[in-house]
């Protein structure tokens, strides 16, 4: 038997703070995307051919590698956040609206592990 109020015991419980983490990461990496987006177009369209014996050897070169797949994890993780809000606020019914969660979430998973995979064998493979 407890002494504290019902009241006392819901305090700092439940969804009253769990969507500020999920809104600022969806900001945070907003704000993330914006300069290396604007690298990665800037730098692809300098480049003076665009075949692809060049872009890999673009890939190859000092920091792209890394740079790419920063903003090939940001930018699934940003998605993923952004569809999972759609899901939540569209999907009506329980068990449609967990198995389309997780579904999305492992096509995200996958799909940014199949591109930072393809950007670290280009570069690998052009030292």
């Amino acid at each position: 038997m407890s002494l504290r109020t019902p009241l006392g015991t819901v305090l700092g419980r439940g969804a009253a703070r769990g969507g500020v983490h999920h809104w600022w990461m969806q900001r945070v990496t907003a704000v993330a995307l914006l300069p290396l987006t604007a690298w990665l177009l800037y730098s692809l369209l300098t480049l003076r051919l665009a075949d692809h014996a060049t872009v890999s050897a673009w890939i190859g070169e000092r920091w792209h590698p890394l740079l790419l797949s920063i903003t090939v994890l940001t930018m699934a993780w940003h998605s993923m956040l952004g569809v999972q809000v759609v899901i939540e606020d569209y999907v009506h019914q329980p068990a449609l609206k967990t198995t389309t969660l997780l579904f999305s979430q492992f096509a995200h998973v996958l799909t940014a592990l199949s591109a930072v995979y393809a950007v670290l064998h280009i570069a690998f493979r052009s030292f």
